[in-house]
Order: structure tokens, then sequence, then C-alpha cells
């Protein structure tokens, strides 16, 4: 009979053999990256130590893979301790090698896709420990129609709605939440990001309210734990159960789970208040702000972007010259350049109390509603359907190169009226038509109001203006 390390040898064999068939960009879109077998190991000898000694594992993993955890499940845990486990893999070529592999080792392998997958209703079927190294896959690379039923599915799931940019190892982690028994406990390893961008508000919400997070490691990034990724990686721990009132999370950072180079315990409570976990252990939690700000009584945006301010912001003697019912606007402020104080009175209707008050045209009506109620307003708005809209944007062109040569590149610069987009699979290309000249080459773009005469711009402006027009 073979022992665990001839199993984990042959597996380390077949994985190999499988990463060749794949270029690695099909690697990174699919989000697979092999496990290296001592980081997998670590893995579930914390998780042992986390669990009861006499706890019977009943073992999840929703990307299997080749079995890299299941393989540390067998090294770490006495045999009779594993009652079940079971594994998704939603590439073919990886489910037979796993069947073939673990064949007689008691890993059920399910293949095809763990998102649509039906967790188990009753609780003796569900899992105690899931482990799992989710398809790190970003969100342009999730096609409408899927993020749609992935969001859905998940709230269902957990309680939580997800943000539309968040990757797709989020939706993972939020739909195991139906497979795990009361109290289970899970290990997840992720990229790090999760706590320090947007997105991944609504999942700090789901581990601080739904979950008892128990840990989050945070490995060094010059210590890449996987030599084909791009990111840097953590390990969230968590159980099934809603956390005390006055739980203490562990934040570790560097080194290994068992020898992290520094430690800190940190409180829900702090963690609700602060939406930038990476500032742990190494930081101390923010000092609480107790002085009154203007966000405690408004809410702040940048300005309004209607397309024409003149068609769809007006003075009241335009209103009136026109018979357009003030109900159907809003009365707004000019740019400050146009104030001549610094404190605007309105009066009992909300209207500002200025020279020329301006007011922007702001209905929730539908098209027949207003055809029905304001004649003269629906009037109007035909009017603008025939209007054409000139405009004297730029959109900042660049052919797609390696990002480390996209700086080295020069912009060409257009008016956005000679630009069409289209949407492709993946992320954004734009289909151009430059005097009389196509470019069916994918580009990078954003949008400047005139002309720019620098010849670079940097990657990380390209990344946040990539194809937002």
């Amino acid at each position: 009979m073979l022992k665990i390390q001839d199993y984990e040898a042959k597996r380390l064999n077949i994985q190999e053999a499988l990463d060749r068939q794949k270029s690695q960009v099909d690697r990174n879109r699919l989000g697979q990256f092999a496990m290296p077998t001592g980081f997998a190991r670590g893995i579930l000898q914390h998780a042992k130590d986390l669990l009861h000694d006499r706890t019977k594992v009943r073992f999840l993993d929703p990307a299997l893979g080749t079995g890299s955890f299941f393989s540390a499940l067998e090294n770490v845990f006495p045999e009779d301790h594993v009652k079940a486990a079971t594994g998704f893999e939603i590439d073919p070529a990886f489910v037979d090698a796993a069947r073939q592999l673990w064949e007689g080792k008691g890993l059920q392998v399910h293949g095809g896709d763990f998102t649509q997958a039906t967790a188990p209703k009753a609780e003796r079927d569900r899992f105690n420990l899931v482990i799992c190294n989710p398809p790190y896959v970003r969100h342009h690379y999730i096609i409408n129609g899927d993020k749609a039923r992935l969001k859905q599915r998940t709230k269902e799931a957990c309680g939580v709605g997800l943000s539309g940019f968040s990757g797709l190892y989020c939706y993972f982690l939020g739909l195991s939440h139906a497979w795990m028994t009361n109290k289970g406990l899970a290990g997840w390893l992720i990229p790090s990001e999760f706590m320090n961008v947007n997105y991944g508000l609504p999942f700090q919400r789901y581990l601080l309210e739904q979950v008892t997070l128990e840990q989050i490691h945070r490995f060094d990034p010059n210590d890449v734990q996987f030599d084909d990724a791009l990111v840097s990686s953590s390990v969230v721990w968590f159980r099934k159960e809603k956390p005390a009132p006055e739980h203490e999370v562990l934040f570790t950072y560097g080194g290994s789970l068992a020898d992290p180079h520094d430690s800190r315990l940190v409180s829900i409570d702090v963690l609700c208040k602060e939406p930038k976990w990476t500032r742990f252990p190494r930081s101390e939690a923010r000092q609480t702000e107790t002085s009154v700000t203007i966000k405690d009584f408004f809410f702040i945006k940048r300005g309004l972007a209607t397309g024409d301010n003149d068609f769809f912001i007006m003075d009241r003697q335009q209103l009136e010259k026109r018979g357009l019912p003030f109900e159907c606007f809003r009365p707004i402020l000019p740019s400050p350049r146009y104030l001549k104080t610094e404190e605007v009175d309105a009066d009992s209707a909300g209207i500002p109390l200025i020279e020329r008050p301006l007011f922007l045209l702001d209905s929730r009506l539908s098209e027949d509603e207003i055809k029905t109620r304001y004649p003269t307003l629906w009037a109007y708005l035909q009017e603008g359907k025939k209007k054409e809209f000139r405009s004297d944007i730029y959109a900042v062109i660049v052919r797609l190169g390696t990002p480390r040569k996209i700086g080295r590149l020069h912009p060409l610069f257009v008016p956005i009226s000679d630009v069409a987009t289209r949407r492709v699979n993946g992320p954004f290309a734009l289909s151009l038509t430059i005097h009389r000249q196509r470019w069916r080459t994918p580009i990078l773009c954003c949008i400047r109001n005139r002309p720019c005469k620098r010849r670079c711009l940097k990657i990380h402006l390209w990344k946040r203006l990539f194809g937002r027009f």
C-alpha cells in the first residue's frame, strides 16, 4: 500500500504535467495556481490546532484541483479522525486526475461548478472543516449573466449582497456558508486585497456579522507563496456562528501561520469602524474622530455630470418661459466661482437665496406619465432626443502593450465623437473609427476634457479609468 508521501509525490508529477498543458494566460484566466506541499500542510496543521482533538472531520474543498489540501489532510489528521471528504473541481482534466489518484482513499470528487451546486439541507450532511484555495478570477472575467446569478445565490446563502466588483473567490466563500455545519471551521487562502478596497466592505461585513472571525494571517508580499501568482495572499479563519460582543480577532503578518513575525488582537468593534484592515497587526487602531464634520450632516458628491448642462439645467426665467413644471426640477447650487458668499440660505421651499437659482431636471416619472401629466415637459424631452450633442471631450488612446511598456507608448488624442465603443468577453475593448480608419486591436483609454501634452500616463490611472466611457 502506498504511503501518503508517495501519493503526494505522484500528485506533484500529475500537477506539473497538467500545468504544462495550459499557457500562463489560460491559468491566470481560470485562476489556477498550484499549491506547494509544505504550504498546504501548514494550513491543515493550523486547522487541526483550531479544532478539538476528538472532532471527527467532515472535509470540503470547493476548488479541489489535484487534491493538495486533501493530501495534507491525510498527512496531518489520523485516518480514524476523517469521517468524510468531498471536493469540487470544474476542470475535466483535473477531475479525472484526482479521481484516479485518490481512488480508494475516501475522497468523493464532484466534477462541475461549485457555484452551481446545491448545498445539503440536513445538518448531518454538511461539513465541519472547509479548506480552500478558490480560483482567483477578477470580476472583469465574470460575464454579466453569471455575475447576477452569483450575487443572488451568495446573498441567499450567507445573507450579504456582494459588490459587482468582487472577484470569484468572494462568491466561493459566501456560497460555502450553506455547506458548513454550525460552529464548523473554515480556512480560506485568498488575496489580501479585500481588506483594503471598497468592494471588500460587504465581504468584511460578512466576516464580522455572520461568522466568528478567528484569525487573518497576511503573508509578506516579498515572500510570494505561488511562483506564478501576482497577488499577495492571506489565510482567513472563521467559525460558522455569530460572534460574541467582546470578541477579538487575531491578526498576524509575515513568516508562517505557526510562527508569524507580528501579531495583534483587534476587537470587532474596532474592525467595524476601520475599512482598511491591512493596517493590522503592524499599526494600532486609528484614533476615533470626536469632532463634528460636514459628512455628519450631508452627503457630499463631486458635482453633476449631465452630458449637456444647457439642456438639463435652467434658471427660473427659462422654466417659466417654457412653462415647465417646477416639481420636476431640483434646486441646485452653481459652481463655487459664481457664489458671492460662503453661507447660502434657502426659502421655505428649499430654493437657494442667491442671485440666479438653478434647477436640475430630475423626474422619477416614466415618459408616459410625463406625457399625460406634463405635456410641455414631454415636448421638451422630445426636442432633446432630436438634438445632436457635440462634445469637445477627448479620448486618450494607447495601443495595448505589456504593463511595463505602457509608459513608453505615445497616446493619441481624438474627439470623443469619433469614438465608438463595444463590449467583448473579458476586459473592455474599443472598436475605433478614426479618420475613416478602423482599429480592431484592443486598446487602453481614458477621458480628458483637453489634449494632454504629456507623452505617458501612469498605469494605475489606466486601471482606474479603463473602459469607463
